[in-house]
């Protein structure tokens, strides 16, 4: 299934704790494009999360946007999520500097129930 959320819905979840105010669109919009070219969720949700994370795409409210948007697009596709493993992914992912699409997607998965 491709990937159905767009920046609108993305900058919504970040104003669910902050103003919106998107710091990096260019990484917003690069990865939403590669989200979209894949069929895989999981590996749409890795290029989102990681420039998120990564590149700072909001002015403020980083990780918990990507802790939410991970939670969300899981019960999208029909999973829940264990809160501590995507905690912890968002931290592992911040602190080791996680760059592979392919990590960070084995990070994802091992996050769902």
């Amino acid at each position: 299934m491709k990937f159905a959320l767009t920046k609108k819905d993305i900058i919504a979840l970040n104003k669910e704790f902050e103003n919106g105010s998107v710091h990096n669109e260019a990484s917003l919009d690069f990865a939403l494009s590669y989200a979209k070219k894949t069929e895989n969720w999981t590996k749409a949700l890795a290029w989102l999360v990681r420039a998120i994370l990564l590149d700072h795409v909001f002015e403020e409210g980083n990780k918990r946007t990507a802790a939410l948007l991970i939670k969300t697009y899981a019960e999208y596709e029909g999973h829940k999520t264990y809160d501590d493993k995507v905690v912890l992914l968002v931290k592992n992912i911040i602190l080791r500097n996680i760059k592979s699409i392919t990590k960070i997607e084995d990070l994802i998965k091992d996050a769902i129930k």
